[in-house]
């Protein structure tokens, strides 16, 4: 996968020498993960709200999937002519669960329970040909 390019919301993710990762944070209190960052807990449960920095993947199991036949609506952005996509709910090892683009090319091949890895790529095009960089997830 590329990473070349802008990313599509600065901040969201990262890359290391280990290779990307998601940018959140989670509660030391707790060990609520959230992302994207949050300033406070939101868990009822804890005791004391204590927010750190933290990033999130690589690895993950594929917790549900579908595919994203139609176009989405504005603000969504696609390339023309649109085609369909597979998009996964991804439990990290780290304890994130997290909705993202499955990196395939026939999205009907995602089968729950895969694992999965998480990679930075292309999800759309601007006019001047740079491209929207998001994270996505690939099967291993």
């Amino acid at each position: 996968m590329t990473t070349e390019g802008t990313p599509v919301i600065e901040g969201l993710f990262s890359e290391t020498a280990d290779g990307p990762r998601l940018v959140g944070s989670r509660c030391t209190t707790c060990t609520t993960p959230y992302f994207p960052k949050s300033s406070l807990c939101h868990n009822p449960e804890c005791t004391e709200s204590k927010i750190e920095d933290a990033s999130f993947g690589p690895l993950g199991t594929l917790w549900s999937s579908s595919i994203q036949n139609y176009p989405p609506p504005p603000p969504a952005r696609y390339d023309e002519p649109y085609e369909p996509y597979a998009l996964g709910v991804v439990d990290l090892a780290d304890g994130l669960r997290v909705v993202g683009r499955m990196a395939v090319e026939d999205p009907a091949s995602v089968q729950v329970g895969d694992r999965v890895e998480l990679v930075l790529g292309p999800i759309y095009h601007e006019e001047d040909g740079t491209e929207a960089i998001s994270w996505m997830f690939r099967p291993i």
